[in-house]
Parts: structure tokens; C-alpha cells; sequence
């Protein structure tokens, strides 16, 4: 299997190589973190999006666009993403591997492109363009917006703000419009250069490589200035035993119910038993045998949808069902049962054998996406786990029922989050 191959720059930049033969394309992502807050999230997530219109050499998304195509087409992207309460901010390059295009020396061009959209972005008075910034503004603005268009991610989203409302999780990805609005590209600008400066900054790069060559082409591409320390990161508050259970309704226009349930795990990625903690969602909610698509949506036909999801990084899992507003009482107790007969040890072998064989079949494909591998090894460098995909498999094929029941009784509800339409009332106990 593809293993890690990583080391520090002078510049506190971590550089993380997986030279492989299995793909004809080398992949470069550039990872900038910052913790998750309230007041700085919408501004974070827009900086992508603006580093991406043009670079001092290439002004405009157009002349960026030129010159990938130049560099027998090229793509490059830039996004952000949420993992427990960090942000990160990431822009990826991947193109056609030297070896197809002797003489070009493209992964030197490529990664002069990726750091100039980085450290040299096209400016106006000094400051980020104002018209890129404002046009960024009004598309981010729709994508927070939008979120509401898709119910069911929408139900999940509010259950995690309901949920974590005085935590940095319950922070929206893009972060609110209240605080975009606030942001002027002079400001936007400072703050992105205090981020380059001081935050965790990690390059990968997947493909077939040579290390040495490919570590002092980075060190020597990616010299701009940083400071000596990166800023360190507050822990992330996983364990927590809540009190009674918090119910949360909201009504909207909506045909169909959704009905959102979160659970406080008490184990995250960093944890020994997060492995039996996937074997523990697998049964329940993670794959079309587990316990509520079976049960929920297929036997009892309550749900159009049922099934639980973990946020690796915070300890949270959720469970997602979509359902007609009347049954939402036989409904949420079927979900309920389910739970409860994993804590009774009320599991099939064949539950089991099913999830054993998902999982690892989950993690067998990690390694055919490139993409995947850089999602997979910065998510151990933020839980702090060093093993590669062989160690997973390896501790999946050891779980055992008494595992999973373990683990089980460490999960407690924390909410149950209701959306539903504004006329039909919901079935009550009698």
C-alpha cells in the first residue's frame, strides 16, 4: 500500500509525498488550517474563491485558464471544507505527469502556478480587487442561501447548530451572512495575509515522484515568508454526557418530514476505538443491511430514507430519516429500538459479516482517488494517527460483537431535531 513520506520545511511548511506508479497524473493540494469560529467563518471561506480569480502574473481567472491549458489542461481548484472544528482551506493542482511530456518540467510550472494563486494574489491599491471580492461575496451569500433548497442536508446542518449552539461545531461551514456581509477586501486581505503568515500550511503531493527531487522542488518553489511558530489550535471538546434530551421543531413548506437525530459518541478519530465505533454505525445506519434502512425504512415502511453518519473529528453521529409528518412518534421510537438492541447485544452474525466486508471495502477503494488518499492522511494528521490504510483493515477484520456493545454504551442522544410541514400535526403518543 501507498505510505507517507513527509518533512518539514525551514518555513514551517509540512510536506507530505505518496509516490505511486498507479496514477498518469500528479496531484498537489495545498492545505491551510484555521479553527472553526463564528466571526471569522464566512471571511475564511470566501478567501478561496478570491485567491482563485488571478494571481499577480495572471490577473484574471481567464489568463489562469490560458495558461492551465497551456500545461496540457491542468486543473486547478480551490475550496473550503469543515473537519470537527477546523477549517480548511485547500487549492489543488492536478496535471499530466512528467514522464508523458518529456522535457517540460511540468510539476516545476504546475507548482509555480499553485504558489503564486497562494502567495501572490492579483491586487488593486494594495488589497484584494474589490470587484472580485464583492462578486465572491454574492456567490457565497447563494451558497449559504441554498442551503435550505436541500432538506435533507439542511436538517442535519440545523441539528448540529441546535446541537453544538455554544461549541465551535455548530459553525456553518460558510459561515452566516450576518458576517459576510461585514467583510471589505482591505479586510479580507489582512486577514488572509496573517493566515499565510502564521497558520498550519501542508502540501501533498500524489503520484509517481522521485522524493528527494520532488521535497527540493517544493522547498524551493514555496519560500515565502512565514513565521517561526504556527498558532496552535484549542482542543477539541469530544467527551460530553448530556442531560435530558433537547427537542427542536421548525416548520417549513416542505412534503416530507425529516427527522434528525445527534448522538454524543465520546470517541473520536484519535481514539483507539474509533474502528468499533464505524462497526457500531455500520450496524446501525452506515450501509443499505444496517439496522434502520432495514427495519425503519423497509419493514415498518416509516421512512423514505434512514440511515447515521459520524463527524470523525468532534464524536457526533447523526441520524437522518425522512418520514411523513404523522409518523413521527412511531417512527422516532423504531429509531430509538434500534439503538437500544446494539446496547443489548441484539446483533446478527450476518450484521456483522456485513459491515466487516463494507468497511473494508470502504477502505480498499481509498487508494483509487488521489484525491481520497489526501483526504484520508490529513485526516490522521489532525486526529494525530500515523497508520496507513493496511492498519484499518487490519483492526476491522479484529472487531468483535462484544466491541461494538462497548462502544454502544458510550453513545447518549443529545437532540432530536424535527423539520415539518406547517399544516399536517404530527402522530403523538396516546
Amino acid at each position: 500500500m501507498i505510505s507517507l513520506d513527509s518533512k518539514t520545511l525551514p518555513a514551517n511548511i509540512n510536506i507530505h509525498l505518496l509516490p505511486t506508479p498507479k496514477f498518469k497524473t500528479v496531484l498537489v493540494t495545498v492545505l491551510l488550517q484555521q479553527v472553526l469560529e463564528k466571526e471569522l467563518a464566512a471571511q475564511t471561506a470566501l478567501i478561496p474563491a478570491v485567491l482563485e480569480r488571478g494571481t499577480g502574473k495572471y490577473p484574471s481567472f481567464r489568463d489562469l485558464k490560458i495558461r492551465l491549458e497551456e500545461l496540457y489542461g491542468a486543473e486547478l481548484g480551490a475550496d473550503v471544507s469543515k473537519k470537527g472544528e477546523r477549517q480548511i482551506l485547500s487549492f489543488s493542482l492536478e496535471m499530466v505527469n512528467d514522464k508523458f511530456a518529456p522535457g517540460e518540467k511540468l510539476l516545476r510550472q504546475g507548482l509555480l502556478i499553485l504558489r503564486d494563486v497562494i502567495s501572490d494574489p492579483y491586487l488593486e491599491n494594495g488589497v484584494f480587487k474589490r470587484d472580485y471580492v464583492y462578486q465572491e461575496k454574492e456567490q457565497l451569500a447563494k451558497e449559504i442561501k441554498g442551503l435550505i433548497n436541500d432538506k435533507v442536508s439542511y436538517a442535519l446542518e440545523r441539528c448540529i447548530q441546535e446541537m453544538c449552539s455554544a461549541e465551535r461545531f455548530g459553525v456553518y461551514r460558510y459561515g452566516s451572512i450576518e458576517e459576510l456581509e461585514r467583510v471589505s477586501a482591505e479586510g479580507l486581505y489582512e486577514y488572509y495575509r496573517s493566515l499565510l503568515k502564521e497558520n498550519p500550511i501542508d502540501i501533498f503531493v500524489v503520484g509517481e515522484v522521485d522524493p528527494k527531487e520532488t521535497f527540493d522542488l517544493i522547498q524551493e518553489t514555496f519560500n515565502f515568508p512565514r513565521s517561526g511558530e504556527p498558532v496552535r489550535f484549542p482542543p477539541v471538546e469530544v467527551h460530553n454526557i448530556p442531560g435530558e434530551v433537547r427537542y427542536h421543531e421548525e416548520r417549513l413548506p416542505v412534503n416530507q418530514g425529516k427527522l434528525t437525530l445527534g448522538y454524543r459518541t465520546n470517541t473520536s478519530y484519535r481514539d483507539e476505538d474509533y474502528v468499533p465505533l464505524m462497526f457500531y454505525n455500520g450496524i446501525l445506519g452506515g450501509f443499505p443491511h444496517s439496522k434502520l434502512f432495514q427495519n425503519v425504512r423497509e419493514k415498518a415502511s416509516l421512512a423514505y430514507y434512514s440511515f447515521s453518519r459520524l463527524e470523525k473529528h468532534k464524536g457526533i453521529q447523526l441520524i437522518g430519516s425522512g418520514i411523513e409528518v404523522k409518523n413521527y412518534q412511531q417512527a422516532l421510537e423504531i429509531i430509538l429500538e434500534q439503538v437500544e438492541l446494539i446496547r443489548k447485544g441484539k446483533i446478527t452474525r450476518e450484521e456483522m459479516e456485513n459491515t466487516r466486508r463494507a468497511l473494508i471495502s470502504m477502505y480498499k477503494v481509498v487508494g483509487d482517488s488521489p484525491y481520497n488518499l489526501v483526504n484520508f492522511y490529513m485526516d490522521g494528521l489532525i486526529g494525530e494517527r500515523e497508520e496507513g490504510i493496511d492498519y484499518f483493515i487490519r483492526k476491522i477484520e479484529d472487531v468483535r460483537e462484544d466491541n461494538v456493545v462497548e462502544i454502544a454504551h458510550r453513545v447518549h442522544l443529545d437532540t432530536v431535531y424535527f423539520l415539518r410541514s406547517q399544516g399536517e400535526e404530527r402522530g403523538e403518543e396516546s
